[in-house]
């Protein structure tokens, strides 16, 4: 079971920090990763970390502005969220992957095992 915490309210070009945390029995994991949901959209991804080698992957939308980074052996990971726009308003959701994921593949959600229930993220102009 994952936890999700760290979201609220926030104007728009502030910043939060997105914590996760497992809060159940521990289990293995290769790559940790967060997604957002946006109401009436899909989920989609939004950052991931691979334990092996600390390579971190963003999608469009966040580089240069979030930072993943975590603990391999707490499985623990945040997201730092940085000049946020209203168009970041949305559900973060983190997940894990008890399996080795290639890098064309930590943005597909069905391969990812674990996931937290999600913390809202809202952005105001």
């Amino acid at each position: 079971q994952l936890q999700a915490s760290g979201g609220g309210l926030v104007q728009a070009g502030g910043s939060l920090r997105l914590s996760c945390a497992n809060s159940g029995r521990p289990f293995s994991t290769y790559t940790m990763a967060w997604f957002r949901q946006a109401p009436g959209k899909e989920r989609e991804f939004v950052a991931a970390i691979r334990w092996s080698g600390g390579n971190t992957y963003y999608a469009g939308s966040a580089k240069g502005r979030f930072a993943i980074a975590g603990d391999r052996v707490k499985n623990t990971v945040d997201l730092q969220l940085d000049s946020l726009k209203p168009g970041d308003t949305a559900v973060y959701h983190c997940a894990a992957a008890a399996q080795r994921l290639i890098i064309s593949a930590v943005a597909n959600t069905d391969l990812y095992t674990h996931w937290g229930q999600g913390t809202l993220v809202t952005v105001s102009s």
